[in-house]
């Protein structure tokens, strides 16, 4: 183990055990954990989902659910012992001494109130600022959280941003009034390449020129290997490794953390070997569609001058409307998967809704095997829909709390009444074992499972109908790397059997080289570039696919 900083330690956990109470009685999360961050020092804590990694920043905060308790252990905060105080005492130390960047900002934002008056709201409980002063405060804490026009921002309401603007909003919230310690829980899970560089070059910053701790929960090793002075490693509640990044990654002691290296991700865009390189599976379905291509078959998906314009609040400072598709041309190929890549903001979630039919263009059509989406009537439109499924980017928001897994799993086959109980009950189970949950997990609800195994149900729902396209929007970012490579092969192998096709929004570009064949590059609503994933990523012709290349974390340290 690393020896402490002399900076002073701020947090000490020692012993921590965390309890939660499910249907099937008290179940121990996490088990004895010991950690410290000290002054200007990032330490990472990286495990697979499940591992207890956010369990761990919630009972540092003091923010855990109800159906959780700390059972034992200490949480010393300066010295004092959180895991004692009252919500009375907790109260001025949360925001202004800690702040805390949560994993959902669907849950985490009041979709009501504008994302300005949420961030200056911070300020005036705590008496820091008020009225203009506070409203000019949350401006430039959304600029330093690398939000693009922050004055206009600043006036919309959490559902007019895109996930990834979201994300940042919530880390512009925790650090706007300047506390000791930042607690955040896959801060930059949802954020591109470019904008996960500024933001974690913002938060080094304070570390480094201010002393602010920060206890860093992130399943990217390669961010970890980046921007920790310390790695905790954990696995099934308790730490199993723990020490300086480069010790711990580069030469890891314990079976566990070699399993989680040899199945990160490593980039290297002119490397055609190790991971990142498209498996087998994935290269012969290349192949295939290639041929396919080159014939007479006429495309799967075909998009041509989509646009979208969205209407801005008065005083925004700019035109009344923000176009955030602009044009776009593209196809897509029976068991073909293409990659649409960009910054957050850049049109890739708004797209994907275009091309389900979840929105209406402005201008332009999206057609299906040549037909004409908005030329269909409500109940052809339904029909289609089953030829097309979406995977959320958000698994807490698109998982009904109140359903058990079984029952999610299940409502696509209900709705479209294939099967009768027994069997929808059996195809529930294989979807669960195809995406790597065990059948317990059936009886389950959403609120007993972690982020990432959220994410593995709602994968599971979307196959049950066996679409022909599947519209992935960032499918695997909540997940480990581990269970994320189960998926991208599961998706690989799915797609060569039943001739998938994907559209893949992936803001990870060594995910979108693993699995697709093409890449499109979106920015400020327009396509810069597109080709062949292995062409675009080793000789980009754009400066701006340039930049996102550049920005891949895991390159620091070597």
């Amino acid at each position: 183990m690393a020896q402490e900083p002399d900076r002073g330690t701020l947090l000490e956990v020692r012993g921590l055990r965390v309890d939660y109470t499910g249907t099937g009685g008290a179940v121990t999360a996490v088990d004895g954990v010991d950690l410290t961050v000290a002054r200007g020092e990032t330490v990472a804590v990286v495990g697979e989902s499940g591992s207890g990694k956010s369990t761990t920043a919630l009972a540092v905060t003091r923010l855990l659910p109800h159906t959780a308790r700390i059972a034992g252990g200490r949480v010393l905060f300066r010295g004092q012992d959180l895991a004692a105080l009252g919500d009375g005492a907790l109260r001025p130390l949360r925001g202004r001494a800690i702040g805390f960047v949560p994993q959902d900002p669907g849950v985490a934002l009041n979709p009501v109130q504008r994302v300005g008056d949420q961030i200056a709201e911070v300020l005036r409980i705590h008496r820091i600022a008020r009225g203009r002063e506070a409203h000019a405060e949350a401006v430039e804490a959304l600029a330093s959280a690398g939000v693009p026009e922050p004055a206009a921002r600043a006036l919309q309401y959490p559902h007019q941003l895109s996930g990834g603007m979201r994300q940042r909003v919530l880390i512009a919230m925790a650090l706007v009034a300047g506390p000791d310690l930042v607690v955040a829980d896959e801060p930059t899970s949802g954020l591109d390449v470019t904008v996960q560089r500024r933001v974690l070059d913002h938060l080094e910053a304070l570390t480094r020129d201010r002393g602010i701790a920060l206890l860093l929960i992130t399943h990217d090793l390669g961010v970890a290997a980046d921007r920790a002075d310390r790695v905790v490693v954990m696995s099934e509640g308790q730490v199993v490794e723990t020490g300086v990044t480069a010790q711990v990654l580069d030469r890891p002691v314990h079976p566990y953390t070699r399993r989680l290296m040899a199945a990160a991700p490593r980039w290297s865009p002119s490397a055609g070997t190790g991971i990142g390189t498209a498996p087998a599976d994935a290269a012969k379905a290349a192949a295939t569609t290639a041929d396919r291509t080159d014939g007479a078959a006429p495309p799967l998906l075909e998009v041509s001058g989509l646009t979208r314009d969205f209407d801005l609040p008065r005083g925004s400072g700019r035109g009344r409307t923000l176009r955030a598709v602009d044009g776009l041309d593209f196809t897509l190929a029976r068991g073909e998967a293409l990659a649409l890549v960009g910054e957050s903001g850049s049109g890739k979630s708004t797209t994907a809704r275009l091309v389900l039919r979840l929105d209406r263009p402005t201008a332009g059509t999206v057609r299906l095997d040549g037909v004409d989406l908005a030329s269909l009537t409500s109940r052809q439109l339904r029909d289609s829909r089953r030829r097309m499924q979406l995977v959320y980017q958000n698994p807490f928001a698109s998982l009904d709390p109140r359903f058990t897994v079984r029952r999610i799993v299940e409502e696509p086959l209900r709705a479209f009444r294939i099967g009768d109980r027994a069997e929808r009950r059996a195809e529930a189970a294989r979807l669960l074992d195809l995406v790597a949950l065990p059948a317990r997990f059936l009886e389950r609800r959403p609120a007993e499972l972690s982020g990432g195994q959220r994410q593995r149900v709602a994968i599971a729902r979307a196959l049950a109908l066996r679409p022909d396209l599947l519209v992935c929007d960032e499918p695997v970012s909540a997940l480990d790397v581990s269970v994320q490579a189960q998926i991208l092969e599961l998706l690989a192998e799915l797609r060569k059997e039943l001739g998938l096709g994907y559209l893949f929004i992936t803001h990870d570009l060594a995910v979108a080289r693993q699995l697709c064949d093409r890449v499109a590059v979106l920015r400020d609503g327009r396509l810069v570039e597109t080709g062949p994933t292995e062409r675009v990523f080793a000789e980009p012709v754009h400066e701006y696919t340039r930049e996102l290349l550049a920005a891949v974390p895991g390159g620091r340290r070597h």
